[in-house]
């Protein structure tokens, strides 16, 4: 199948070529970060994480979201995703590569990699995260080719792969679990030391996936002509209107502990990120009142069933609820966990243009992944006649 990718269109052509010219841009700015060292980051001593992770911690949510195509198609026989299910399993595939890519790129020596493998420390939570991605996208790549190959060869799968499909359900929930942990296990950062942080982190994941699924199939049918069901649609849309109140619901549990609590520990990474410092208000405080009203609007028109229903209001509304989670999920739980640092002052943090750069690299790979395995799953799909109607 992979003979695929050197036949379509100009158009097709000309989104790969400009992906390449992005990607080459982008190296060049990581190859002066691998000669200057992160110092041309905007990462210092109290802020050891910085956009990197944050888009790595977002796009396991992304990768984790496959899970709600998955498990509703082969746990509840809903047949109806199943025209969309390999796209999903391709989307995971290129967020889990990004994920890899944005640790690489935050190490800045990528040689430190090797000593997760050469000395593996068990008592660690990074050695888990790093079994569990590649072990997630072992398990998207499998159950993706052989779903495709036996759509292309117009058979069924064979019956040993729902071993690998149930398997890969439970290994969703675990990638976003133990991401979490990460930052739940980090004494005196108040901001991530709560018991529902990996709670959060999926709702948020089962909100903002699937909703970044559906804006690319939107943009694939207007492209190609790609259906992937009404129905499809509505469900998937339900069950992200229903993870998305999930995800409030959690957060606002946070404000109440903090706040009724009164435990200044809690308090004050919430206080700066809406706030400010001393009367100062920092940059971040604009994002997080943005993802506020953005996550409050997206519900308003998610809930009534006649605005989400509706096909020309769906798209402002799920890209509104990407937009929210991507504030708050990214750069937002970020710097809320270094402010106050551990001397109760505040160190300030904004992305470098290097570090917004090398970013914008990673993604157009991701970008460059996804488009070529949609790619090969659009012309198996319309040579098997599952292309839609």
């Amino acid at each position: 199948m992979v003979e695929r990718l050197l036949t379509g269109s100009k158009r097709y052509y000309m989104w790969l070529a400009f992906l390449c010219v992005v990607i080459l841009g982008c190296l060049c700015v990581y190859w002066q970060q691998l000669q200057q060292g992160l110092g041309i980051t905007g990462m210092n001593r109290d802020v050891s994480w910085g956009l990197y992770i944050s888009q790595f911690t977002y796009f396991v949510g992304v990768a984790a979201s496959a899970v709600m195509l998955v498990l509703p198609a082969y746990f509840h026989h809903y047949k109806k995703f199943k025209r969309m299910i390999i796209f999903g399993e391709f989307m995971a595939i290129s967020a889990v590569i990004m994920c890899a890519l944005f640790i690489v790129v935050d190490l800045g020596q990528p040689q430190r990699m090797a000593n997760v493998l050469l000395h593996p420390t068990p008592n660690s939570v990074m050695f888990y995260d790093m079994i569990v991605l590649i072990g997630y996208l072992c398990l998207n790549a499998l159950i993706g080719w052989v779903t495709l190959e036996a759509e292309r060869l117009g058979v069924e799968p064979p019956k040993w792969i729902k071993f690998f499909v149930y398997l890969s359900v439970i290994w969703a929930f675990s990638i976003h679990t133990v991401t979490a942990f990460l930052y739940a296990g980090v004494p005196g950062r108040h901001y991530w030391l709560t018991a529902i942080m990996a709670a959060r982190f999926l709702s948020s994941a089962f909100c903002s996936g699937p909703a970044i699924l559906l804006l690319l199939v939107f943009l694939l049918k207007r492209l190609t002509g790609f259906n992937p069901g009404e129905d499809a649609v509505k469900t998937l849309t339900k069950i992200i209107t229903y993870a998305m109140c999930i995800n409030v619901f959690f957060y606002c549990l946070e404000l109440f502990t903090a706040f009724y609590s009164n435990i200044p520990g809690h308090m004050e990474p919430l206080v700066f990120l809406f706030s400010g410092h001393d009367g100062h208000v920092a940059w971040v405080t604009y994002w997080m009142w943005a993802a506020v009203i953005m996550a409050f609007a997206s519900l308003a028109m998610l809930i009534p069933p006649s605005l989400r229903d509706n096909m020309k209001l769906l798209p402002y509304a799920l890209g509104m609820l990407v937009l929210a989670s991507w504030i708050d999920k990214g750069l937002g739980l970020l710097i809320g966990g270094f402010t106050p640092n551990m001397y109760e002052a505040v160190t300030p943090y904004a992305p470098t243009c290097a570090e917004v750069v090398v970013a914008l690299g990673v993604y157009a790979i991701g970008a460059l992944v996804l488009s070529l395995l949609w790619k090969i799953a659009l012309d198996v799909k319309k040579e098997s006649g599952h292309f839609g109607d």
